[in-house]
């Protein structure tokens, strides 16, 4: 499968690459709310609720058999580093939303994941091809410390708007905020204009 390079996408946003206040890193430091939770293939499902034509629920092999995508994106941390050249394989967005027929009214998106984390973005912002629900890491099965099985990666905006151990999707006609939304943490989270903490 070729990989698609979106590295340049900083270009919408700001004028280097590296945002500013960010250091650049080649390790993939680990940062989480609490411990990496348990899972069962056999049991783990994911869902697609809420302002939609058809909920959607997929068991681990249909959500991995869905049209997948390579991509070689980077990946900025809110605690300041930033990892490049990252190739993550997944699911993007958009193929989600058009299965399940997003309704007019939807204006928000909240992700839910294993151990009850959950963070939010507006529709708009999700629904780019550069949004991957990925359980592939340079090639490798994504750790489950990094978020495996499956994580959301969101190279626009800082990684805590990309949730770890994904499990749904919920469309909402009104924002809500997530965990860290919730603790001060920035709602918007674009990296080139700082947005670390509200």
């Amino acid at each position: 499968m070729s990989t698609t390079d979106v590295t340049d996408l900083y270009r919408e946003f700001g004028d280097e690459r590296l945002p500013p206040g960010q250091r650049e890193t080649s390790k993939f430091p680990v940062l989480s709310k609490g411990s990496v939770p348990d899972w069962n293939r056999e049991d783990w499902e994911f869902t697609v609720t809420g302002a939609v034509e058809e909920e959607l629920s997929f068991s681990w092999e249909e959500f991995t058999d869905l049209p997948r995508t390579t991509q070689r994106q980077d990946f900025h941390c809110v605690t300041g580093w930033s990892k490049f050249d990252c190739e993550f394989t997944g699911v993007p967005f958009p193929e989600l939303a058009e299965r399940a027929g997003v309704r007019d009214e939807a204006v928000h998106v909240m992700f839910s994941a294993l151990d009850g984390y959950t963070t939010n973005l507006p529709l708009a912002d999700c629904t780019r091809e550069e949004v991957l629900f990925t359980w592939e890491f340079d090639g490798e099965s994504l750790a489950p410390e990094h978020g495996g099985p499956l994580r959301v990666v969101t190279p626009h905006k800082y990684a805590y708007k990309g949730a770890k151990w994904v499990d749904g999707i919920e469309f909402l006609t009104e924002p809500e905020r997530g965990f860290w939304e919730k603790r001060g943490y920035s709602n918007t989270a674009d990296p080139w204009n700082e947005e670390r903490y509200s």
